[in-house]
């Protein structure tokens, strides 16, 4: 090594560290949380992961949560703060503008759905307890007694999350093969044609769609199953 480029063995010669960590607050944590979720998956979220992208040990975030278990429950009720409270007052239009939402944000964060079913108490969270009181009280308003507007409320997010995890799921699939989702439709095709050969109702719904365009599909189908599911429930009432 060249003398010119020895360091000067004293610690006064060394440039100081930078030690300067950004603010770290629980909300700036878990606005983190819920990028790295969005971008990364479920799989791939670690206090030491995220601790890297805020630029601060994973020691620091523990000041701030206890767990990772309790991260994704506030990344769950942050997400849910995201849902509109539209007030159209109509029954039937607002929850059907609740349940558009909600589908919406499941796409705009695959991984919710999958921790809507183990979410622990995350249902206690302020977000989740604003949405559930605001459709609560618009069911009861239809004329729904209390109790069974809270299973008519469950029935519809039963629905809207279970059809909404099927098409995030999908979307990533599409997202994983760096092609348009009509592109892998079309690549895909032949083997589903082939697949059902032997059962001729598919064959025949297959043979229908064949150079349809696709990517208004998913939308319908969740518009018609909705629809269905609210005229059960208007049935219900007097």
């Amino acid at each position: 090594m060249p003398a010119d480029d020895k360091q000067i063995p004293s610690v006064w010669a060394r440039p100081r560290p930078d030690r300067r960590q950004p603010l770290l607050t629980r909300e700036s944590i878990v606005a983190e949380a819920v990028r790295l979720l969005d971008e990364e998956g479920l799989d791939n979220l670690s206090m030491r992961r995220l601790g890297s992208r805020l630029g601060a040990g994973a020691t620091s975030l523990y000041r701030h949560v206890a767990s990772k278990d309790e991260l994704l429950e506030l990344a769950l009720d942050a997400v849910y703060g995201e849902l509109p409270l539209p007030d159209t007052g109509e029954w039937r239009t607002t929850v059907t503008e609740v349940a558009r939402a909600m589908r919406a944000t499941i796409l705009r964060h695959p991984w919710l759905a999958a921790k809507l079913g183990d979410a622990g108490l995350a249902y206690l969270g302020p977000n989740m307890l604003r949405q559930s009181e605001f459709v609560l009280g618009v069911m009861e308003d239809a004329g729904f007694p209390l109790a069974e507007a809270d299973q008519a409320v469950t029935t519809v997010m039963a629905y809207v999350v279970g059809i909404s995890t099927g098409e995030a799921a999908w979307l990533s699939t599409v997202a994983r093969s760096g092609l348009s989702e009509q592109e892998l439709t079309e690549k895909l095709w032949p083997a589903a044609e082939q697949a059902v050969q032997n059962y001729p109702r598919l064959r025949a719904r297959y043979a229908q769609q064949r150079g349809d365009d696709t990517s208004g599909a998913n939308q319908d189908t969740f518009e018609y199953g909705l629809q269905r599911v609210l005229d059960g429930l208007q049935a219900r009432l007097p």
